[in-house]
């Protein structure tokens, strides 16, 4: 898997796509779709939710559905701009060139817990490929329903593309600098068996300086009926991405540095010795679906379907790290250095397996109809490492300019990781009534972990059980009008670590069980589609004391001045959300907004007490619009707003950068030629070069900060039959 692509490769797999749809493409007319924003919104809950297909209108619950062409008309290539589609989604350390993370309702998404595909749970610290994925699904609020152990933010779920009937399309893009991307999809069906295959290659050359690389992926999928009552369906990707990723900027001393002042093109991570990071996965799954009944009043399915995941990581950076000289580890130093560091962990290892054994269907039962959704979720996880490098090498500028010696001596163990765990779910949607519903559900999970260094010191382990219960009232108050009503729980386990100043070192902390509470509003009409939630999640958090006196420790923990790690107070967010979509003949807008008010509570440190988690804006906009031309159809004009309001930069709250919108602009041209449908696609990201900080992410005890993307280009082509 370690093999590069040649840019000549982009061109040549389109021309094979081309010639393979011209020699077997039906002459028949095309007609060429009208272009809207439908939205985000899902027409139909997402399948990661677990109650089937039910409209979203009609689910009590928050979600976000959002299609391959979605993405494409937004010019999205990496996962961490969905933030640019939806309110709920923010910014969480989306570094460049490394794996993305999202944070939703002001929670980060865990890359370990919280992302499923085709429903199954998946490790997303990788690099995750659209190319093959049909549609990204969003679950937003404490999602202990459909995952044993998670963030309370929500689940990512990623639905795979599957074989239909005769696709024939092939595409080029080109982003400024000269990122060059080809892509082909292929697939066909009969009867009784279908096929479909997915191939991207992508050359990455960014405007972030020192930043070339390369990507790709091949896909495969196929399923056969061999009954009128069984589905058998494969699949199985194949995937790579070689480049080097971007550290942050970061405070200077004590003051924020003006943004606009900072070239956001500049990678410091330059170094002549810099390495990429490499990320590289290997998936496949395997689904049977067998009808038991098919009554008008019965229903029932037997669902088999199981998955491997494995991950190989080469993980290397020139990594700037706080400032010795000032004595100030969290930041850089007045003057613009920094401490610079060789960081190296070659060799990561992570595989996940997961088989799903469920019955699915829907009866009729005391006059009430019940749509419910039962079995047991078996998963293993399993992570091997190599030793690192953390050498300090030199010190740093912002400028760009430093040049330091590099130093790749392994000098620190990595950690060893095992999880088992067995989940019993049970989920059911009750019609009460025309007017009322019930929606309930349970999850019972017994997981074990194991954790070692590579040295075989510092070893942890132990097993845990609990249940996570979930219920929901729909009361539809006027014809397409519906309130609902939910309450769930969400849980994380964790351990203490494994070091000698903690006097319960090793010990697992109580589970720390979080709490969803949730009202809201949906219409759905034919003009216009609108929903409102309010919600609130609290979930634990965590503190050292001094063992002596039970006083909070703040940090300072020590062999000769002992601590205790355990539950204090909780981080309390909520807030509401708000979604819009309006079509009135030719336009079509939608617009979505969060206000989140997000403080800590109830601490034994009332210095904790009030304040606001770092990196979460109090308050996101997010809004598109598409206007089709009635003198040229299939002409469609598409504008982005997104605005972000400030985001707080330290712990302690003393510092927050301000906020920031941002534009931008594209076109979309789809026309027929003869068996074929083109469409054309350009675009502007940042279309008035604003210069700000776009997230400020607290990571590893330090504050980063990562610019906007300057002013970017865009251009595509797509072919299909």
């Amino acid at each position: 898997m370690h093999h590069t692509i040649p840019s000549a490769t982009l061109t040549s797999a389109c021309a094979l796509v081309l010639a393979l749809a011209s020699t077997t493409a039906p002459a028949q007319p095309l007609d060429v779709p009208r272009i809207t924003v439908t939205g985000t919104a899902a027409s139909v809950a997402p399948s990661v939710a677990g109650f089937g297909d039910i409209p979203m209108s009609r689910a009590p619950l928050s979600a976000t559905v959002i299609d391959q062409r979605q993405l494409q008309d937004a010019g999205i290539s990496s996962f961490g701009d969905i933030t640019r589609l939806d309110a709920g989604f923010t910014d969480a350390y989306n570094a460049p060139g490394y794996w993305n993370q999202v944070a939703v309702r002001g929670f980060i998404l865990d890359n370990r817990f919280n992302y499923r595909r085709d429903g199954l749970p998946i490790n997303a610290e990788t690099v995750i490929g659209a190319s093959n994925k049909q549609r990204l699904e969003v679950l937003k609020g404490t999602s202990g329903l459909q995952a044993g152990t998670s963030s309370p933010g929500g689940l990512l779920n990623l639905e795979v593309k599957r074989p239909r009937e005769h696709i024939r399309s092939a595409g080029l893009a080109w982003t400024e600098d000269g990122t060059l991307e080809a892509t082909a999809d292929l697939g066909d069906r009969s009867e009784t068996l279908g096929w479909r295959v997915n191939a991207s290659a992508t050359r990455l050359d960014p405007q972030t300086r020192a930043s070339r690389g390369d990507r790709w992926l091949v896909a495969t999928a196929f399923d056969a009926r061999p009954g009128p009552r069984t589905l058998a369906e494969a699949e199985v990707e194949l995937s790579r991405q070689s480049q080097p990723s971007t550290p942050g900027f970061s405070l200077l001393g004590s003051r924020l540095p003006d943004a606009s002042a900072i070239d956001p093109r500049l990678n410091l991570n330059n170094q002549t010795w810099s390495l990429p990071v490499v990320l590289a996965g290997r998936t496949g799954s395997l689904r049977l679906t067998h009808t038991l009944l098919d009554g008008a009043e019965r229903q029932l399915d037997l669902v088999v379907h199981g998955m491997r995941q494995r991950l190989a990581s080469d993980d290397r950076i020139a990594f700037p790290y706080g400032c010795s000289a000032e004595g100030a580890f969290d930041r850089y130093c007045s003057d613009g250095s920094f401490d610079f560091y060789d960081f190296r962990s070659d060799g990561e290892r992570r595989t996940s397996d997961a088989l799903d054994l469920a019955l699915k269907g829907q009866a009729v039962l005391a006059g009430m109809k019940h749509q419910f959704n039962g079995g047991v979720l078996f998963t293993r996880y399993r992570a091997r490492n190599g030793g690192q490098a953390f050498n300090f090498v030199g010190t740093g500028t912002i400028d760009g300019n430093a040049v330091v010696p590099a130093d790749p001596t392994l000098f620190d163990g990595n950690t060893q990781r095992d999880e088992r765990s067995v989940e019993w779910h049970l989920q059911d949607a009750i019609t009460l009534t025309p007017s009322l519903s019930a929606w309930a559900g349970l999850r019972a999970t017994r997981l074990q972990r194991d954790s070692v260094l590579t040295d075989g010191t510092r070893a942890t382990r132990y097993r845990q059980s609990f249940t996570t219960p979930w219920l929901a009232l729909v009361h539809t108050l006027a014809e397409r009008l519906q309130f609902y009503a939910s309450a769930g729980q969400g849980i994380e386990s964790e351990v203490v670590p494994n070091r000698s100043y903690y006097t319960n070192t090793g010990q697992p902390l109580p589970t720390l069980t979080s709490r969803q509470v949730e009202l809201g509003l949906k219409r759905a009409s034919g003009a216009i589609d609108w929903r409102v939630a309010l919600f609130d999640i609290r979930r634990p958090a965590k503190n050292d004391f001094h063992a002596d006196d039970g006083a909070p420790a703040a940090g300072d923990c020590t062999d000769l001045d002992p601590c205790t790690r355990r539950t204090d107070g909780s981080a309390r967010h909520h807030g509401v959300e708000a979604e819009a979509e309006w079509r009135a003949g030719a336009l079509s807008l939608r617009g979505s907004t969060m206000l989140l008010r997000a403080r800590r509570e109830g601490s034994a440190d009332p210095a904790l007490n009030g304040l606001k988690p770092t990196n979460v804006p109090a308050r996101s906009l997010k809004a598109q619009a598409a206007y089709n031309v009635r003198a040229l159809p299939g002409l469609a004009w598409i504008g982005f707003v997104t605005h972000e309001g400030r985001r707080i930069v330290l712990p302690d709250n003393s510092v927050a950068t301000p906020g920031w919108t941002r534009i931008d602009l594209a076109a979309r041209y789809a026309h027929a030629a003869g068996a074929y449908r083109i469409v054309w696609r350009a675009g502007v990201d940042n279309a008035t070069a604003r210069r700000a900080w776009q997230e400020a992410p607290y990571q590893f005890g330090h504050a980063y900060l990562y610019p906007l993307a300057p002013r970017t280009w865009r251009l595509s082509l797509q072919v299909a039959s």
